[in-house]
């Protein structure tokens, strides 16, 4: 036996766009082959929903609570994600029976690490009966348990690209910019340090939507049009997240898009692309040393102005900036790819988190873990 599992892991982020499928062949450690992906977007009505639970969501105070629309709308989740499994699995000629585990993130819907007390929709059981494949869910809790932020749970998985990633530039940082950005940071010995770096997509999707009515700036297009309105850059990059000693988690409601009055539709999406870019260069100020390469993955990377300004303020560091894509990776399938590293790990009990990603007490492994009671 060579040690590697296929896994199928499941990201819906707090872009609230859709289900991301990736196919992982791994050890949970070093050994890392990657597969097929597909994207599951979903429709205007059902990010309604969840833009809902996001609301419902704020009553809780005990994790398993699920007031409002919340029950419904977790049922729901988990049978889309059934759903978005067999699709994958027809699409690649692949029957359950190849797949060892499937990495289920869930739904943030609330996440108060101050509290610990962080909450995903999404039922790991239903999971598993209807795919007739094992599941592991729920996998930043026992972070918390233990101290930690519960966030970000990705730097596993960068690590161990990070060891057959073949650039000269060391040390590496990769940063996701999704509804949140975060970095993970490998050292030339190969340390590793993570952390929340602050609004990513989120507050330019937030904003477009609520002044034209579309779901996120394609490609950074209105963005593009307008200017930097420095006043409300300054606004945001003064908040107390980015200068506090200690490094925490975020949740989407920490950071809120302007109000209508403060900017016209293309500057206010200028700024907060701007925003998003210098967030994680202040942020990386945190850093033991300063890096020398930043990988992009995650959405924000397709926002050519965001990437345009964070390329500039990494130039002014001497760091280069470059897209998952220009080493040989998918910037659109990592964080799914690391929920399927993640569920491999916890299905051998080994570490998920680390006192310098998420600031648990000691390393810690997490996730339930679910078999199929029944075939659905």
């Amino acid at each position: 036996m060579d040690g590697m599992k296929a896994a199928i892991g499941l990201m819906s982020g707090t872009s609230m766009d859709g289900i991301d499928v990736a196919l992982l062949r791994t050890d949970g450690q070093g050994r890392v082959e990657r597969g097929a992906f597909l994207g599951v977007a979903y429709e205007p009505a059902f990010r309604e929903k969840l833009k809902q639970a996001l609301q419902d969501a704020t009553a809780i105070r005990e994790r398993a609570e699920r007031p409002g629309t919340l029950a419904a709308v977790e049922r729901e989740l988990t049978e889309r994600h059934a759903v978005a499994i067999r699709q994958f699995l027809r699409q690649n000629d692949l029957s359950a029976s190849d797949i060892n585990v499937i990495g289920f993130h869930g739904q943030t819907v609330l996440h108060r690490p101050d509290e610990a007390l962080t909450v995903q929709l999404g039922d790991g059981q239903r999971l598993a009966d209807l795919t007739g494949i094992a599941v592991v869910s729920d996998m930043r809790a026992n972070d918390m348990v233990h101290g930690g932020q519960g966030a970000p749970l990705v730097p596993a998985y960068h690590a161990a690209l990070a060891e057959g990633l073949v650039v000269p530039e060391r040390p590496v940082c990769f940063v996701n910019i999704g509804g949140i950005s975060n970095l993970t940071f490998i050292g030339r010995d190969g340390a590793l340090m993570a952390f929340d770096s602050g609004p990513g997509n989120n507050l330019i999707d937030q904003w477009v939507e609520a002044q034209a009515g579309i779901p996120f700036d394609q490609g950074g297009m209105i963005a593009s049009e307008g200017q930097v309105i420095a006043a409300l850059a300054e606004s945001y990059l003064a908040s107390p997240f980015f200068t506090a000693k200690t490094r925490r988690s975020l949740d989407r409601n920490d950071f809120l898009p302007p109000r209508g009055d403060q900017a016209e539709l293309a500057d206010g999406a200028r700024t907060l692309a701007y925003v998003a870019a210098a967030a994680i260069m202040t942020s990386a100020g945190h850093l033991p040393e300063a890096p020398a390469l930043y990988v992009i993955c995650g959405g924000g990377r397709l926002n050519a102005v965001l990437m345009a300004d964070l390329a500039r303020l990494a130039g002014e560091r001497g760091a280069k900036v470059v897209s998952a894509e220009d080493v040989s990776l998918d910037g659109d399938a990592m964080e799914a790819e690391a929920w399927a590293y993640l569920a491999v790990r916890a299905m051998q009990g080994l570490p998920l988190t680390f006192p310098n990603t998420t600031g648990t007490s000691a390393p810690v492994s997490g996730g339930r873990i679910t078999t199929p009671q029944k075939i659905g």
